[in-house]
Formats: structure tokens, C-alpha cells, sequence
């Protein structure tokens, strides 16, 4: 498995850049995504500056460079997700691995533990298996993907089944009860390394229609009146990807709430937290909770900002025990 070339334990601080090991830093070199995937030549035309683009509103132009990057970078030969699931931009899902991996060397004297020793549960795992493959072949870590989505589930298997090098290395399950997250899905003597989670950012479905109409005027593409379900096809997403009751806010409250009744099953439990306004209640949540350490890391990729909030129940002896039982190699 190919190994990190730069150090590991970098300051966890705001950024406003992509992470430095991310390798989707540049520009989209097009001509050569192009050789990657033939297909994505046909969507690739001078945007209205000059430069070589292709309609970031076209779902099928998306999927075509997903499918290039993914190849490319990755090694992946077959990635497809059903119509109108979730298509989602590699550069800054792959953010989210690279400062785990920081949390982790971290956490481990400046040194990242072996990827084979850990395993990782991510939460919503999708159709698009994106955080898994990326996980896999940048660090070579075990994932567990879960999702209340039977079909994103089945077309996550098949992702794996496809591509020699996931082999063995993901496995996804589907989460039975739509309102729990750990619960019911975590098994008996199970431990995670990490758990990470993008979660549904809107509280209605109406709500997640205004986002894509906003989304849409961003890119200044002219898709007609740009309302209604054109508009957030051309970004895809199941409401379950993309809203719940509550929000943002109240599922990592349920995650939270989920994750204190199990406290010695992972060493740092994740999420990506998308609007700023929501973290006072997270830190009450974790506070309530009982957490030991709580630790918010500022992501960015251009002018959006997001970030992770990560937090532990593990007392200093507990994360030392557990550096030594399951990182031992990395000691």
C-alpha cells in the first residue's frame, strides 16, 4: 500500500486550502482525466474564461469525471451509482480521510498506526462508496459502511465486488431502523479505529430544494427556471442523503446521544459538522455526554468551509491500552 510521503502529525488548525497530501490540490488536468476515462472528453469545453471545464450542473458530465478521477488516482475500473443518488466531488471527500489520518498520527505519538490495524464505520456510506475507496487506497484501512438505503447498499457491494484492489476491504450493511445510527448496526465486541459521517445537511425536503436552487445560480448555468426536481437532479442526492428531520443539528444530536451508550467501541467518533451555527449545540451534546476530549478540525476547499468535530469517551489509560493492543505495530 502506497505510504504517505509527508508528515503526518500537522498542525489541526483553520485551513483554507485542501489538505497538503490531497492529491486534487491542482487544477482538473483534463486532457489527461480524458485518457483516464474517454468518456469525459465529450463534456470537456472552454468555460466562459478560457479554460478547459465541463458543466458542473450536467449529472452525467460529473459522474463521467468522478469516474476519471477515480481511475486515475485511485486505480478504480468500475464506479456507477443508480440515477439520482448522490454524485459526490472527490476533492473534498478526500479531505475528510487525510486529517483522520492526521487524528490518528496524532493520537499516536506523531505516527500513523498500520493501515491494516484499522477499521473505520462509515456512517451513510452511499451508493457512491466514496469514503471507503478513498480510505482504502490512500491508507489501506478496513471500512464498515452502513446505510438505511437498501439500493445505495447493494450498489455499494458491487462497487467492491468490481475492483480487485477494494477486495476484502469494505463491507457494507445496511442500517434497519431509518432513525438509528449506531444503533441495531454496531455488533457485539465490535471496535472501530474511527467512525465518520456526512450528514443530511437539510431538516425538509424543501429546504433541500432551496439548496439546489442556490447551488444551481452559484454554477450560472442556465437551466431554464432552474426549480422544481431539474434542479436537484443535476446534483442528485435520496432524501436520506440530503435531509432529516431535524437537520444537521439533530442527527449528530442522535449520533451523539447513540455514541455515549457505547463508549468503549471506538476511539474517536466523527462527523463533518457543514454549518458554523451548529456546533454550540454539538459541544452541549458532548458535553452532556460525558466526552474526555473533543477536537474540531476547519476544512476548506475554495470558498467553502467545513469542518469535523471528533470526540472520544476513553480516559488517557483506556487510549493508551488501545494504542498498545491494536496499533502495536505502529509502536
Amino acid at each position: 500500500m502506497k505510504k504517505p510521503t509527508t508528515p503526518l502529525a500537522a498542525p489541526l488548525a483553520e485551513k483554507d486550502a485542501l489538505h497538503p497530501r490531497n492529491p486534487h490540490r491542482a487544477p482538473y488536468d483534463f486532457p489527461q482525466l480524458s485518457k483516464a476515462n474517454p468518456e469525459l472528453a465529450g463534456f470537456v469545453q472552454p468555460n466562459k474564461f478560457g479554460n478547459l471545464s465541463i458543466d458542473f450542473a450536467n449529472p452525467a458530465a460529473v459522474k463521467a469525471l468522478n469516474r476519471a478521477l477515480l481511475r486515475q488516482f485511485y486505480g478504480i475500473e468500475f464506479w456507477d451509482i443508480p440515477k439520482g443518488y448522490l454524485c459526490p466531488p472527490i476533492p473534498g471527500r478526500a479531505d475528510y480521510i487525510h486529517y483522520l489520518a492526521d487524528l490518528l498520527a496524532e493520537s499516536n505519538g506523531g505516527t500513523l498506526p498500520p493501515g491494516e490495524e484499522i477499521t473505520v464505520l462509515d456512517v451513510g456510506v452511499g451508493a457512491n462508496c466514496i469514503y471507503p475507496i478513498i480510505g482504502r487506497r490512500a491508507y489501506g484501512w478496513h471500512f464498515v459502511g452502513s446505510d438505511v438505503d437498501g439500493l445505495a447498499v447493494r450498489a455499494a457491494q458491487q462497487i467492491e465486488a468490481a475492483n480487485p484492489v477494494l477486495a476484502g476491504a469494505i463491507e457494507c450493511r445496511l442500517q434497519p431502523v431509518r432513525s438509528r445510527i449506531f444503533d441495531g448496526l454496531i455488533q457485539a465486541g465490535e471496535l472501530f479505529d474511527l467512525t465518520m459521517c456526512n450528514p443530511p445537511f437539510h431538516a425538509s425536503a424543501a429546504e433541500a430544494s432551496a439548496g439546489a436552487q442556490r447551488k444551481v445560480a452559484g454554477l450560472g448555468t442556465n437551466l431554464g427556471t432552474g426549480r422544481g426536481p431539474r434542479a436537484a437532479l443535476n446534483f442528485g442526492g435520496q432524501h436520506n442523503e440530503l435531509w432529516c428531520e431535524g437537520g444537521e443539528a439533530g442527527f449528530i444530536r442522535r449520533m451523539v446521544q447513540e455514541s455515549s451508550r457505547r463508549p468503549r467501541t471506538c476511539y474517536w467518533f466523527t462527523t463533518l459538522v457543514s454549518k458554523k451555527d451548529t456546533l454550540p449545540g454539538v459541544y452541549r451534546a458532548l458535553k452532556t455526554a460525558g466526552a474526555t476530549a473533543v477536537r474540531t478540525i476547519d476544512m476548506a476547499q475554495g470558498q467553502k468551509k467545513s469542518r469535523l468535530v471528533a470526540w472520544t469517551f476513553l480516559t488517557p489509560e483506556q487510549q493508551e491500552t488501545w494504542r498498545k493492543t491494536r496499533w502495536s505495530a505502529a509502536i
